[in-house]
């Protein structure tokens, strides 16, 4: 795991890229990679790389070269499969100078050009610069979890793994992109290909980028495709447990401590089963909980770590822990995102950091699996609209004018969906037409703001998404839909860039490709039971998990913020966003903000939009230039 940074100058130009820009770039990311740091420089490329020493601990280091020095990459991620890469790539007579994964990469692309990625099972994103052709090659993760930002002008490209890299160039403009505001609190993060920053863009997951004689191209180089196979469920049962086990083993590859972060839910736990028996070395594993406010994680994880033998360690944050640290929270994460979750995972990951450099985590089981109500939830709706038939149009009419008024509920608002598909109204699991900022939009934007926003533009990013899968079923697309915003754009943001603040590389699993397209494959009544979420996954681990936690009501990732926000914190937050630097911004009526505020500490509404405009604004008073306050 490491941070990685660059910059080419697409003209033809004699003065060789600024080292002192690249050593501005390493800076910024040391916390990436704080063991070791390389630069490359030739002509119109330098490259630069921030290492955490992960595996070959010796020769390892980058930037790295082929055998005549005329190939060079940067690389951040692992590629589980390299050991039987190297192996091919070594009887076509490769030779190699160290064991890294990383030199494996080098050598593939000699074979395979650019698609030599396509080669590649992990998690990774890497620049490498080809000497002979002046060909850059940028590429990125089939999923996103490790992210790849760049800038283009008509003059050079800079990337880097995060964008205070890029903003670290002094030729950069610290600007917003006003346009991005409302897709921010559309979908509760920025997801697609653009970012919060002006001229400041994603390689999005499943793509590359290449770079020749000053033409940029980006190709896509996997999708997930829904593709099923015929598989009694017994036997897709005992497959899936093949394969996890394989999995979780290949992910464990490692020449230092590897341990898991564990939350006692069925996903997490099931990992850690499957770790504790592809090594031979004891299993630490990592849980954090919450002084009240909230369902407590701890004694489940006790009992799934002593089930397995593991060692577990957890930590308590407290309302003011969670305050302290939103100024990390927003200056490692980049974009406002509202993920109150990742300042947990921040504390967690540091308490983690002083055992292991290496944690596995359960994240994307849900995705994989369909293992979240809203699933079920828009699965019946799809259910009664068909049953209603030509129906579902008046009575959705009916029941929605029956529960109308202030105490609509939130069921009363799927009853305005019976006349909806779903494609017009479901962005992602974490937002809806229900949430208050895609419901009543008009009364949080000042006209002068409305007047430049493009509502549609926003939500019809899943709906590009819904027309590639039109011809799925209903699960299916949501879960296609998800794997391409919610997961890349607001979960793995927050699972890399929370553990790289504390120098911790996380693996996930449950997300290698291999797994994803796994699940793809199968009937959505595999995933989706009646009432019973991750049906075949619960039934791959009912041999190994207690009960207890097998069957356990899903509570996702309890973080106890809203009523922190609402109760002890709920002063700061009113001092923030009815601050006159935060009004004078133009963005939303005075009076709206008020009546939230006011709602919110009465009803303990609101707690997730508050917590989206509160990051929102500290994201302004940290990044843009313009602003005095930096808050790190």
């Amino acid at each position: 795991m490491c941070g990685i940074c660059g910059k080419l100058e697409l003209r033809d130009s004699t003065s060789p890229v600024s080292a002192g820009t690249l050593r501005r770039m390493l800076d910024s990311i040391e916390h990436r990679g704080p063991d070791n740091e390389g630069i490359y420089r030739s002509g119109r490329v330098g490259l630069g790389h921030r290492r955490l020493k992960i595996i070959d601990l010796t020769t390892g280091n980058q930037p790295l070269c082929n055998e005549d020095g005329t190939i060079w990459i940067i690389y951040n991620g692992e590629v589980y499969n390299f050991k039987e890469l190297s192996s091919y790539l070594i009887q076509k007579g490769h030779r190699f100078k160290s064991t890294s994964d990383t030199e494996v990469i080098v050598h593939l692309y000699e074979e395979f050009g650019e698609e030599c990625v396509k080669q590649l099972r992990g998690m990774f994103s890497f620049a490498l610069w080809d000497d002979k052709q002046k060909i850059l090659l940028l590429a990125r993760d089939r999923v996103g979890i490790k992210p790849m930002y760049y800038y283009q002008t008509s003059d050079s490209l800079l990337f880097a793994s995060e964008i205070k890299a890029i903003l670290a160039d002094p030729s950069v403009e610290h600007e917003i992109d006003r346009t991005q505001l409302d897709r921010f609190l559309t979908y509760f993060c920025v997801p697609g290909e653009q970012t919060l920053f002006k001229n400041v863009r994603k390689l999005e997951p499943g793509h590359y980028m290449t770079v020749k004689n000053g033409k940029v191209k980006v190709t896509q180089y996997w999708d997930l495709a829904f593709n099923k196979t015929i598989k009694k469920f017994p036997e897709a049962v005992e497959e899936l447990e093949h394969l996890l086990s394989r999995t979780v083993r290949d992910h464990m590859i490692s020449d230092v401590p590897v341990g898991v972060l564990l939350s006692g839910g069925v996903d997490s736990s099931g990992v850690l089963s499957f770790a504790v028996e592809n090594t031979t070395y004891p299993i630490s594993t990592f849980t954090v909980g919450f002084d009240s406010g909230c369902t407590d994680e701890r004694p489940y994880a006790r009992m799934a770590a002593k089930a397995f033998g593991a060692q577990n360690y957890d930590i308590t944050i407290t309302p003011q822990a969670f305050w302290d640290c939103l100024p990390k929270y927003i200056w490692h994460m980049e974009e406002p995102v509202c993920e109150p979750p990742a300042i947990a995972l921040y504390y967690v990951s540091k308490l983690a950091r002083e055992y292991v450099t290496v944690l596995l985590s359960g994240e994307g089981g849900d995705e994989a699996f369909a293992g979240y109500q809203s699933y079920r939830n828009f699965v019946w709706l799809e259910k009664i609209k068909r049953c209603l038939g030509p129906m579902a149009g008046p009575v959705g009419r009916f029941l929605a004018a029956a529960v109308s008024g202030n105490g609509e509920s939130r069921y009363g608002k799927y009853a305005r969906l019976l006349r909806t598909p779903p494609r017009n109204y479901y962005y992602s699991h974490s937002s809806g037409p229900y949430e208050f900022f895609n419901s009543h939009y008009g009364d949080l934007y000042t006209s002068e703001f409305l007047e430049t926003i493009q509502r549609d533009f926003h939500a019809d990013l899943s709906k590009k998404y819904f027309d590639r899968v039109a011809g799925l079923n209903t699960l299916d697309q949501m879960l296609y839909v998800d794997t391409k915003t919610w997961l890349p754009d607001d979960l793995l943001i927050k699972a890399d860039k929370m553990t790289m603040a504390n120098s911790l590389e996380l693996r996930v699993p449950l997300l290698d490709h291999q797994v994803l397209e796994f699940a793809a494959s199968l009937p959505a009544g595999y995933k989706l039971k009646g009432a019973s979420m991750k049906h075949i996954l619960k039934k791959a681990l009912s041999k190994r998990l207690p009960a207890e936690i097998l069957y356990r009501k899903k509570t996702g990732f309890p973080v106890p913020y809203a009523t922190w926000l609402n109760n002890e914190l709920h002063p700061a937050v009113s001092e923030i966003l009815l601050d006159e630097k935060t009004i004078a911004r133009g963005y939303f009526k005075t009076r709206t903000i008020e009546k939230m505020i006011a709602s919110a500490s009465s009803s303990h509404n609101y707690s997730k939009e508050l917590f989206s405009l509160l990051t929102l604004e500290l994201w302004h008073r940290t990044f843009l230039r313009q602003e005095v306050a930096c808050l790190v």
